[in-house]
């Protein structure tokens, strides 16, 4: 068989696009704010709120670059309607944190806190997939400042924004609250193949009133 020409490619492409989305080569740097300056002697990870054990867990920096690492191909979908397909995400799956912190039996949600006080809330079946990673590199090369450097979660099946850059934590909840982003209008679940881009979307029980 011969390679599909160009339409044929473009098609095969855009199949795997959500609903509305482009695709985009590159990666656009996309941010509120300004990029926090890392300083490794102060960063801490911290797991807290309902945990198993009733305790905070905290890595440094140092600690939290020693868990294993793993590597997850996955796509990257903005709410600003670009996609990037295929991309290597490399560290430290949201499983392995979920072994070494584990949550109380009655944890429904999770809220993933960045610099400056951003937050992003996810349900635990969100935060427990296989593909949920926290990453420290793409494509075999550390991510810069501007795209989440030391740490930025990847959840490939919600749209980027669910997965916020510079993490410094994770809360374990035993019911929704909305983050940063979800109290300012957009989806609370944000599911790229469902186009659940904005809060006005919601269905019954798609979120905690606003």
């Amino acid at each position: 068989m011969g390679h599909p020409s160009g339409r044929e490619s473009r098609e095969a492409v855009q199949s795997e696009l959500p609903p509305g989305q482009r695709l985009q080569k590159g990666w656009p740097v996309t941010h509120y704010g300004p990029v926090p300056k890392f300083r490794p002697e102060r960063w801490e990870f911290r797991v807290f709120g309902a945990t198993a054990d009733g305790d905070k867990h905290c890595w440094t920096h140092e600690e939290f670059s020693a868990l294993p690492y793993a590597t997850v191909v996955a796509d990257l979908h903005c709410v600003t309607k670009f996609s990037m397909l295929g991309a290597e995400w490399g560290g430290v799956p949201a499983t392995t944190v979920l072994e070494l912190a584990p949550p109380a039996p009655d944890v429904t949600h999770v809220m993933v806190w960045a610099e400056y006080g951003f937050s992003s809330n996810l349900r635990l079946s969100d935060f427990m997939s296989d593909r949920t990673i926290f990453a420290t590199h793409k494509d075999g090369e550390l991510l810069t400042a501007e795209h989440g450097f030391p740490l930025r979660l990847i959840v490939p099946h919600l749209y980027a924004w669910k997965g916020p850059k510079w993490v410094r934590g994770v809360e374990y909840m035993t019911a929704d609250r909305r983050g940063f982003w979800e109290e300012r209008g957009y989806h609370n679940i944000g599911d790229p193949w469902r186009e659940q881009r904005y809060s006005y979307q919601e269905e019954p029980g798609d979120g905690p009133e606003l």
